[in-house]
């Protein structure tokens, strides 16, 4: 028998699923929490059982999209934590088969950023959420340069925000011209470089 706490679960998820759907296909703004109840299958007391707002639920995207990530690059540490070079490729590569769809959740992504931009309220949450990405992140790069014996010469922060907006202005490029941009091939040709230029060996 299902029981209350894993039907809300449920519900939550089906409703994050549908609103990532009618999100890509009307954009932020053209999309009502009617189409997302409509699409999850979900009345709208149940939406505002889970979520106060859209806001609200695209940054409950973020956060299970990112959540997901850093499992999966904590996944990989025990492996690969003292072979940096091997590590940043495969976090690399995990940066976009995280997200559902690459274009889609680029959509998503760059329209609530532009939300973000006009709202300071939403402003502030987004901030406040990729934040707490960036602290997770930033004490992985700490503790990946211990392992693997090596000292960056910048904040472990600033190293994280670098990598976050070469990704984020790739992925824009990649999708707009993929033939000459391929998806990933700025971030694995040029990464590297910046980490071998901002990092020496431990003393």
């Amino acid at each position: 028998m299902e029981t209350p706490k894993r039907r809300r679960s449920n519900t939550r998820a089906r409703l994050l699923e549908g609103a990532l759907e009618v999100f890509a296909e009307r954009g932020f703004h053209g999309a009502s929490v009617e189409d997302i109840c409509e699409r999850a299958g979900f009345t709208r007391g149940a939406f505002y059982s889970n979520f106060g707002s859209k806001d609200e639920l695209v940054l409950a995207l973020f956060q299970a999209t990112t959540d997901r990530l850093l499992e999966q690059i904590e996944a990989l540490l025990p492996e690969l934590a003292n072979q940096p070079g091997t590590l940043l490729d495969a976090v690399l590569g995990l940066l976009d088969e995280t997200a559902p769809d690459r274009r889609q959740w680029h959509l998503i992504s760059a329209e609530f950023t532009l939300h973000a931009l006009r709202d300071p309220e939403a402003a502030e949450s987004l901030n406040r959420q990729r934040a707490m990405f960036r602290e997770s992140l930033t004490r992985l790069v700490e503790q990946i340069a211990e392992t693997g014996g090596l000292e960056l010469t910048v904040p472990a922060e600033q190293f994280v925000r670098m990598v976050m907006a070469l990704h984020e202005g790739a992925r824009s490029q990649s999708l707009l011209e993929p033939l000459e941009v391929p998806a990933g091939s700025l971030e694995h040709t040029f990464l590297p470089m910046v980490l071998e230029a901002v990092s020496r060996p431990s003393r």
